[in-house]
Order: C-alpha cells, then structure tokens, then sequence
C-alpha cells in the first residue's frame, strides 16, 4: 500500500531529555521503517534525536518529516479540522480496544495520526481520539506497539515501503552483508567473517 493512500503521522507525547532517549529515536526510525509520512514529539525539545534519524532518512532514502511540537493538543485540534483533512486520531494505550479488530474499522482515506503517550497521558487524549487502541494489556514496549499497529494498517506489507534516492540499500541475504552503495554506484558484499 504506498504512503500516498493515507499519510500517517506518529505523534510522541511528553518527551523529557534524560528519560528514554533511545526509545523515542526508535520510535522515530519505526514509524520511518513500516511507513509513516513524520514522527513529531511534544515535551523537551532535543534536535539530536532528529538529526539522528533525520541521518538515516538522507542515507536510507525517502521521505520522512521530524519536528518538535510546543502544543500537542493544538495539533491534534487542528488536525482533526475540516480544514485539514478530518484526520483520524489512533491512540496507543493499554486500556483501549484490541488492535486487530480496530485496524480493520479504520478509515484509510484520511490522514492518519498515531499518538503514542509518555509517563502522564492527559484524559483529553482519550476523548479526542477517534480510536483508543490496545496492542496487548501487558506491560510493554511503545516500539513494539507502534510496530505492530503499522503493520495492521498496511495489511501485514508494511516492510514492503520503497524508499526513493537511497545512498545505501541492503539486500537480504542468508549469508554475509550485501549492499548497494548507489552513491558510488557499485555492490559491496562482505562476510560475516571479515
């Protein structure tokens, strides 16, 4: 399903520097990996988060927006305008409905923003959501959730992303490394060996 279909947008909530650092990083590559448009992220504001994966974007290929929030509630408001779209809100929480049966209810002809909450989640997110949805009622990793809901909405191919002008490309392989530099135009293979 290519990215046009339905732009989605993962919004991270009450990011604090100190805390989880990878964690909010791995959010930002997932979200880029399994085909979301941009991963915005409201609380502390860190720049070196997003030139990380903003680095991987410019050596993997594609498109992908980062941008710190000041107002994620004002965001959200306005993304659910008429005016922008009527985009859907999906937020990620332990107390919502079982993501399997929502992911098929979803409309897929709207932008779409996936809130994925912090240590304090405001009761607002849950009413301004069109969706509260669970990926499991055991405690767990907000990457994993991500990952799992994105792959639901791209109806299990959502690894199958084509990345446009990539530095790098890897190529699966059973055995040892295969990469395509196309900045050098030319293959490098290595062993697990080497």
């Amino acid at each position: 399903m290519p990215k046009s279909q339905f732009p989605i947008t993962v919004l991270r909530l009450g990011y604090r520097v100190g805390r989880d650092p990878r964690i909010n990083t791995h959010l930002g590559l997932v979200a880029r990996a399994l085909g979301a448009n941009e991963f915005l992220v409201s609380g502390d504001n860190n720049h070196k988060m997003f030139d990380t994966i903003n680095q991987v974007t410019k050596t993997f290929g594609g498109e992908f927006n980062t941008m710190h929030l000041e107002s994620p509630m004002n965001w959200i408001r306005k993304f659910k305008s008429e005016k922008e779209g009527n985009g859907i809100v999906i937020h990620l929480t332990m107390y919502g409905e079982d993501y399997r049966k929502v992911a098929k209810e979803i409309p897929k002809d709207k932008p779409l923003a996936i809130v994925v909450g912090g240590a304090k989640v405001p009761a607002s997110i849950y009413r301004m959501a069109d969706y509260n949805v669970s990926v499991g009622n055991q405690p767990h990793s907000e990457v994993a959730a991500l990952a799992l809901i994105l792959d639901k909405l791209y109806e299990g191919n959502s690894i199958d992303q084509k990345f446009s002008n990539p530095k790098l490309e890897i190529i699966p392989n059973l055995e040892g490394k295969h990469v395509i530099d196309h900045s050098l135009n030319q293959k490098i293979y290595k062993n697990e060996e080497e």
